[in-house]
């Protein structure tokens, strides 16, 4: 036990040295660093088979990278969520992906999850989303945001309203599954932010979507 201890304490304090010259965000990042390199150190002395040393020092490093990203951590529940909303998601055009900030993305391609130019879930959708919900329930302190977008066909006048009330949609049904409003954040963001070209009816396509983002923020 003493060796995992002076290896986790070992990478935490390199993560940590260079922080009286960092400015606010360096600082934060290399006490992201600090604190998730112990935190993988211990795990990996805790799981290791013989050598404890070589685990500890592999899951300091782990750690490290986690804790450096910054105003989020991808945990084991991330992860299993995020191979549990894959499967839940196979065949239905929605792709889950972890992001490089370490939140869980879903991104649902709007002509699959709504009635054209409605704000109206399609059915096919529920066991998605019955999924997302079911995980956000055993893991309360995980925030959720909802994005909607259309692409730049119509008036913003009609599209605004319209990606709003589609994201607005998204967070009642979680809600109606047992996820507190008070963590999920919503907004319409119309045709702003697009994922491609809006020349093309594939591009319009693609950029018609609500996206989902799952996220376990870090301890400050």
């Amino acid at each position: 036990m003493y060796q995992r201890s002076l290896a986790a304490v070992a990478v935490a304090s390199l993560a940590l040295a260079g922080c009286a010259n960092m400015n606010q965000s360096q600082t934060a990042t290399a006490q992201g660093a600090g604190i998730g390199a112990a935190a993988g150190a211990v795990i990996g002395a805790l799981t290791a088979g013989g050598n404890t040393g070589s685990s500890a020092m592999q899951g300091a490093a782990l750690g490290a990278a986690v804790g450096a990203a910054g105003g989020y951590l991808w945990n084991r529940h991330l992860e299993q969520q995020k191979q549990q909303m894959q499967q839940a998601t196979a065949g239905t055009g929605v792709q889950v992906t972890q992001t490089a900030d370490n939140r869980l993305k879903i991104a649902v391609p709007a002509d699959a999850g709504f009635a054209t130019g409605s704000a109206q879930l399609n059915a096919r959708m529920y066991p998605v989303l019955d999924q997302l919900a079911g995980g956000l329930v055993r893991n309360p302190g995980e925030t959720v945001q909802v994005y909607g977008f259309t692409d730049n066909t119509g008036s913003d006048a009609i599209n605004y309203p319209l990606s709003q009330n589609r994201a607005q949609t998204v967070m009642n049904y979680l809600v109606s599954r047992g996820v507190p409003a008070q963590r999920i954040a919503v907004r319409g963001m119309g045709p702003s932010d697009p994922v491609a070209s809006n020349a093309t009816a594939q591009g319009r396509a693609m950029n018609r979507r609500v996206e989902i983002y799952v996220a376990q923020p870090a301890a400050r």
